[in-house]
């Protein structure tokens, strides 16, 4: 890995994956959102992406996410993603779209 967005985009999967939402939302924007893709918005600022990843993490203590293959094309990086909320459950793909501002993520827009 070698292009900075790539990078930030791992860490935070990486850090999502340790349910440490203070230090995914430290790479995002203020005014920041998480989304379906081209739809509603599912988490809005960057507080709002704190807590509904705190709520989702107290609601799934063991979910994790597995990058299966990662894109990056000027200031969008994507990533597809497998997800599991719990060994041995629920597992689905994910594809994840981050638009960066400068070196932080101002949009994630999911498509599942």
């Amino acid at each position: 890995m070698t292009d900075p967005r790539l990078e930030t985009t791992h860490r935070m999967i990486a850090l999502y994956n340790a349910q440490d939402a203070d230090g995914y939302v430290e790479h995002m924007t203020d005014t920041a959102c998480e989304a379906m893709y081209r739809g509603a918005v599912l988490r809005e600022g960057k507080e709002g992406v704190r807590a509904g990843l705190k709520a989702m993490f107290a609601q799934f203590p063991e979910n994790r996410a597995e990058i299966l293959k990662s894109y990056v094309l000027g200031d969008t990086v994507v990533l597809h993603e497998d997800v599991s909320r719990a060994p041995g459950g629920e597992t689905f793909e994910v594809m994840s779209i981050y638009s960066f501002v400068g070196d932080k993520v101002d949009r994630v827009e999911f498509i599942r």
